[in-house]
């Protein structure tokens, strides 16, 4: 895969409210006992390795940070957006991931990146985002034991089907680059589509410079 154009906005939130809304054997992972809740637009290109079909289409994640049962951190998705009907159905087959078809807008001007997404999947919650967003200063890469490192170097996420069973699959790139950005969010409500209130604080904002992203099946945890 290839993720480009990304955007990592992030509420801090108290632990207990994402506690609230964890599967059964995840437990809320924090930095210095706060929990964060993130929300990511981002354009995708993706194929099996060493092929050279690839399906691209814009997505958008609503995610929080977890350890699993065995104390390895990770990340659980609420849900996962995309203007794609197959990518989504083979998503949902391949990593058991709550990824919901979407209508999307995308377009660049520049640096800024406008970015707009209408939830259409069947009998899901209806869910809208609609933001502009750009760099606002140098790139770094975050270095270990930082927030920023804490909010986006993560290579598992958790998963749970409808029989209850959890699941993680893995991936891996090289570490992020990213720069401090501003974003001017006109409409967002993914956060009352999965079950929360729209945190009362300002988000934390970056955007990332393109990255190659491998990823395998699930297993079961």
């Amino acid at each position: 895969m290839t993720w480009r154009d990304l955007l990592f906005a992030h509420w801090a939130v108290p632990a207990e409210t994402v506690a609230a809304r964890l599967p059964d054997r995840l437990s809320v992972d924090t930095f210095e006992g706060t929990a964060y809740l993130g929300i990511v637009p981002f354009r995708m290109e993706i194929g099996p390795a060493g092929l050279p079909f690839r399906l691209t289409f814009d997505e958008l994640n609503l995610r929080t940070y977890v350890r699993g049962p065995d104390g390895d951190r990770g990340v659980h998705f609420f849900n996962l957006d995309a203007d794609d009907r197959l990518g989504v159905s083979v998503a949902r087959s391949l990593f058991r991931l709550p990824y919901y078809r979407a209508e999307t807008e995308f377009r660049r001007a520049g640096e800024r990146v406008h970015f707009r997404s209408r939830r259409t999947h069947p009998d899901a919650p209806p869910a809208r985002f609609a933001a502009e967003y750009g760099p606002d200063g140098p790139a770094f890469t975050p270095e270990p034991g930082t927030l920023e490192a804490f909010l986006v170097e993560n290579y598992r996420f958790y998963t749970m089907d409808d029989g209850g069973r959890l699941y993680h699959g893995d991936i891996d790139h090289e570490p992020w680059t990213l720069r401090p950005a501003t974003a001017e969010i006109t409409g967002n409500t993914l956060f009352e589509a999965s079950g929360f209130d729209h945190p009362d604080v300002d988000p934390i904002l970056h955007v990332a410079d393109p990255i190659r992203v491998t990823a395998g099946r699930v297993h079961r945890t």
